[in-house]
C-alpha cells in the first residue's frame, strides 16, 4: 500500500483538490521539489502580489472636475452678493447719518422762528440794543486808540540791535547814565 493512504483521513474524503487552471509553463515545481512524499504549500498568487486599482476612480475625477467648475462658476455671483450686501450696509448708514442732519437743519429752523432767538443772535452778533439797554463795549489793549504801550522813541523801534546790546543799555539807565553804554 502506498503511504499516503496510511496517514490520517482528511475531512472531506480521501481525494485532494486541484484547481482546474491550466498550470503555467515556469510555474512547475523542480525536480528537486518534486519528490515523492513531499507536502508542497501552495501560496496565493493574490496574497503575495496585491494589485493596486489607481487612487482616483474616474467618477471620483469627474466629480472633482464638476465641484471646481460649479464652485468656479458661483464664484462671481457670490462676489457681487457680498459687494451688494456691503454697499447696502453703507448706503444705510449714510441714510442714518442724512437724516441725522436733516433733524439737525431742521431744529435750526425751528430756532430761527422764534422771535426771543433772533433777538438774542441781534445782540450777539450784531450788538444791537433795545430801547433801555445800556451798551457797554470794552476794548483790548491792542486797540488803535490805545496809547499805554507806544515807543516812546520812535529811531529805537525802527533799528534791530543786538540783544546783548539792548541789555547793556538797560543796565546803563538802571544805573543812571542816560548816554547808554555807547561802547
Amino acid at each position: 500500500m502506498s503511504t499516503a493512504r496510511t496517514r490520517r483521513a482528511r475531512p472531506g474524503g480521501d481525494r485532494r483538490r486541484t484547481s482546474s487552471r491550466p498550470v503555467r509553463a515556469g510555474s512547475r515545481a523542480t525536480s528537486a521539489d518534486s519528490r515523492p512524499g513531499r507536502r508542497t504549500t501552495r501560496t496565493s498568487t493574490r496574497a503575495t502580489t496585491t494589485r493596486r486599482g489607481p487612487r482616483f476612480s474616474g467618477r471620483a475625477v469627474l466629480l472633482g472636475v464638476l465641484v471646481l467648475l460649479l464652485a468656479l462658476t458661483l464664484a462671481g455671483p457670490v462676489r457681487q452678493y457680498v459687494a451688494g450686501r456691503q454697499e447696502l450696509a453703507e448706503l444705510a448708514a449714510q441714510r442714518e447719518q442724512l437724516s441725522q442732519h436733516a433733524a439737525d437743519l431742521q431744529a435750526q429752523l425751528d430756532r430761527q422762528a422764534d422771535p426771543a432767538y433772533i433777538a438774542q443772535q441781534a445782540r450777539e452778533r450784531l450788538t444791537y440794543v433795545l430801547p433801555g439797554d445800556r451798551l457797554v463795549v470794552v476794548g483790548d489793549a491792542g486797540d488803535p486808540g490805545d496809547t499805554a504801550d507806544a515807543p516812546a522813541d520812535d529811531t529805537d523801534a525802527d533799528q534791530d540791535v543786538p540783544w546783548y546790546e539792548g541789555l547793556l543799555d538797560s543796565l546803563a539807565s538802571a544805573d543812571g547814565d542816560p548816554a547808554g553804554s555807547g561802547g
